[in-house]
């Protein structure tokens, strides 16, 4: 997918680019889930950064072989083999899948993205990375497994997989003087993604600041708060009323849900145009946009370590709560008795300009 030519042109800022490409490889230890779930975003849509729907933006180039209107092969790869000789710039680079350890492979290899022209062996994604990152403007892992390494970094896992903060180090910055952006998800929550691509176009063009990120490098505003502080259950059990199955409207820490220390905002976004989430249909939310994922938070459908602590304490709080607000509740059911249609005014209503005992 790529910017079509009729677009207007985008005047840029000083210091500012108005032409860009992305340069997407979904090679790493992947299930591909996270091109995938990026079709499904509307706030903003892909195909309107790309087409230029979104005012102020650079002109936007795509490379992703999902989504990519070239046949594959050569003709695919040709921007990634000039972006790798220095010849294509400014380019943000997106990798998709965990990163394995190219050092541990024996005589073969675990992952490759297209061939050495000469000899006609495999490229792992480990040489492509070794050559685009220093030259990428910004470089973005998107999903959990690109982020931290995630089920393919697993304990007793045979590749040695890890996440790009492993691979390339904390301290990389990108040519554009950029830490790496993790956008974690399994997959990747749609609109947390094009929203955060699109805040790196906007400073790309010169018209935004470099977006905050936290110490695991994912974006502030989208990964501040936990699961538990957006969840519609969370009602529940600050009134100590907790589920006992999966059919239950009610808080689910009880049966597996480890979202009051899981920093995510689905809850709050829904997944599909606002509609979605998984507590909000239901399901427990098993962590999946953690760093320690999937590793510290199995089994999934086991209660969570210090659940029964903090259950247990919320508990007697919870129980009086509840019953006063079940009080309460009842009272504001009922009312007033005042309104009535009789020849009288009951409310009390007594002014100091009338005569006394008027009604």
């Amino acid at each position: 997918m790529t910017a079509t030519d009729e677009r207007p042109a985008t005047q840029a800022r000083p210091g500012g680019v108005d032409e860009v490409h992305i340069l997407w490889i979904s090679e790493g230890m992947s299930c591909d889930g996270d091109t995938v779930s990026v079709t499904a975003a509307s706030q903003p849509a892909i195909e309107d950064v790309v087409t230029g729907v979104i005012p102020g933006l650079p002109t936007v180039h795509l490379h992703n072989k999902v989504l990519s209107p070239t046949l594959g092969g050569e003709e695919f790869l040709a921007p990634f083999r000039a972006a790798a000789r220095g010849e294509l710039e400014p380019f943000v680079l997106v990798i998709e899948g965990s990163i394995p350890n190219e050092n541990i492979n024996g005589e073969g290899y675990w992952t490759s993205f297209g061939n050495d022209p000469d000899t006609g062996q495999p490229l792992t994604i480990n040489w492509w990375i070794d050559r685009l990152a220093p030259r990428a403007w910004a470089v973005i892992a998107i999903g959990t497994c690109a982020a931290y390494g995630g089920i393919h970094a697993m304990a007793g896992n045979p590749t040695g997989s890890m996440g790009l903060l492993d691979y390339l180090g904390r301290d990389f910055t990108s040519a554009g003087n950029l830490p790496i952006v993790n956008v974690p998800g399994c997959p990747v929550q749609p609109d947390d993604f094009m929203e955060t691509l699109t805040w790196l176009l906007y400073h790309a063009a010169g018209t935004a600041p470099p977006p905050p990120l936290d110490d695991q490098h994912r974006p502030q505003w989208i990964f501040g708060r936990t699961v538990h502080e957006g969840c519609d259950r969370a009602g529940y059990y600050e009134q100590g009323d907790f589920a006992k199955d999966y059919n239950s409207p009610k808080c689910q820490v009880k049966i597996g849900c480890w979202g009051p220390v899981v920093n995510c905002n689905v809850p709050k976004r829904g997944w599909m145009g606002g509609v979605g989430g998984c507590p909000n249909v239901g399901g427990i939310c098993i962590a999946c946009t953690m760093p320690g994922f999937p590793d510290k938070f199995m089994p999934f459908m086991d209660m969570p370590p210090g659940a029964s602590l903090s259950s247990l304490a919320v508990k007697p709080y919870g129980s009086i709560i509840r019953r006063l607000r079940g009080i309460t509740n009842a009272t504001v059911n009922r009312e007033p008795r005042w309104r009535h249609n009789r020849e009288l005014l009951t409310t009390g209503y007594d002014p100091s300009y009338r005569p006394k005992g008027r009604v």
